[in-house]
């Protein structure tokens, strides 16, 4: 395969057992780690958990990524499509509400081979936001629900903390696309059916970037279209530097809180500060695969 995948298209060559390229990732999934997540957005997890599949790799390079061993290290275990589809199964067997992909993009063509027979559940695609808009529209009619972040709207931050210049281009186009895709969120029963979530992750002294990042919610989507999530999680990791080696203080995630109330955003999720915490990243270590 010559991957054109997500925006970087850096026309590597990746067949089933390696990869070159940006990801360096075969074309065949590779899985870390599968099991009921709790620790999702509540329409997400509801009371028995999410079915989270996490996938190995990434199309960013965030320094401050929180799950290092699978998205810079490309730890996990390379899989079929006829495992990857038994692993749905198999989580559904537990109770899981949905199929939770958690950073699914570089083996978006694997996936949706695996997706061929509508599942019971819906679908949630969780990813970093940066996704090309071509790749989207392969998956339409196999994802419910779109769970993407939105990092960034600055340019030079997107490049400095997670290699992407072009992160906010991307990201809100796909985004629109998600939207256009399925239409307003549906919520039944407390838990998300249908429809995007957007999450914002604050990051420690970037209080404008996040006003910036709810600003083009606020002016992009209407009341009722998109749920928001609007998180204080940031942990710092072993070596950050500068600002990064704090957490998010509370008088900024304070004011945050009260920007999106002033753009009348309602739909939605904020954190307490209870939510930063490093044991809520899960063990990779093959569970489930």
């Amino acid at each position: 395969m010559i991957c054109a995948i997500c925006p970087r298209r850096c026309m590597a060559r990746r067949d089933a057992q390696a990869g070159e390229g940006f990801c360096g990732l075969p074309a065949t999934p590779v899985v870390a780690r599968a099991g009921l997540h709790l620790w999702e957005e509540p329409c997400v997890s509801g009371v028995r958990g999410s079915g989270a599949v996490f996938f190995s790799g990434c199309v960013l390079r965030c320094v401050y990524c929180q799950n290092h061993a699978i998205s810079h290290e490309n730890f996990g275990k390379p899989v079929s499509v006829e495992r990857l589809r038994e692993i749905f199964w198999e989580l559904i067997g537990q109770g899981a509400h949905n199929i939770n992909l958690v950073s699914p993009t570089p083996f978006a063509p694997a996936i949706r081979e695996a997706l061929a027979e509508p599942l019971p559940v819906p679908v949630v695609w969780n990813t970093g936001g940066y996704e090309r808009v071509e790749t989207l529209r392969s998956l339409e009619g196999k994802v419910q629900v779109w769970l993407p972040d939105l990092k960034y709207v600055d340019s030079g931050l997107s490049q400095d903390l997670s290699g992407a210049a072009d992160y906010f281009d991307a990201a809100s186009a796909a985004i629109e696309e998600m939207v256009r895709q399925t239409g307003d969120y549906v919520l039944e029963a407390g838990l998300l059916k249908r429809g995007v979530l957007i999450r914002h992750l604050m990051l420690p002294g970037q209080l404008e970037n996040t006003k910036a990042v709810l600003d083009w919610v606020a002016e992009t989507f209407r009341p009722g279209q998109v749920l928001l999530s609007l998180m204080a999680q940031y942990t710092p990791q072993p070596g950050a530097e500068g600002l990064l080696s704090r957490r998010v203080t509370g008088a900024e995630y304070r004011a945050a809180q009260r920007y999106m109330e002033n753009l009348g955003i309602t739909d939605g999720y904020c954190q307490d500060a209870a939510s930063a915490r490093a044991e809520y990243t899960p063990d990779f270590d093959l569970t489930g695969v």
